[in-house]
């Protein structure tokens, strides 16, 4: 098994739903997301993927959270909670999205993404794994 790490930063405000409807203050964070992928076999340059294709990837996924509050942007806004587990889970969704688009269909050499961390806070990380 192979496996490669990508990381990005965002910037961009949140404020949970509290049980009664209630929500916390907004605030914000530079989320520090770290995306992992994994294959059984290496391609013909002897890599998982390129860097670069799974950078740009990474990027049409949180480039429009940048400088938002996600409690304004979908999926965020009418009906998941914009926590780090939440937002580490859509992240992860559309990723799986980016490497079909990446690899392909026929996925022989079995890429997958294996995990996403999103870090809101020093020593505070939510981990999505599949």
């Amino acid at each position: 098994m192979y496996a490669i790490e990508v990381q990005t930063v965002f910037s961009a405000a949140h404020a949970l739903r509290l049980p009664g409807g209630a929500l916390e203050p907004m605030h914000g964070h530079d989320f520090r997301v770290t995306v992992k992928i994994t294959c059984q076999h290496l391609d013909a340059l002897e890599t998982v993927l390129d860097f670069h294709d799974v950078e740009k990837g990474l990027e049409g996924v949180v480039g429009p959270w940048r400088n938002r509050s996600l409690n304004e942007m979908e999926p965020f806004q009418s009906k998941v909670n914009p926590s780090a587990e939440r937002i580490a889970e859509e992240i992860g969704r559309q990723m799986e999205k980016e490497l079909v688009r990446i690899v392909g269909e026929n996925n022989s050499r079995q890429v997958r993404l294996s995990e996403v961390r999103v870090t809101e806070a020093t020593n505070c990380q939510a981990i999505w794994s599949i």
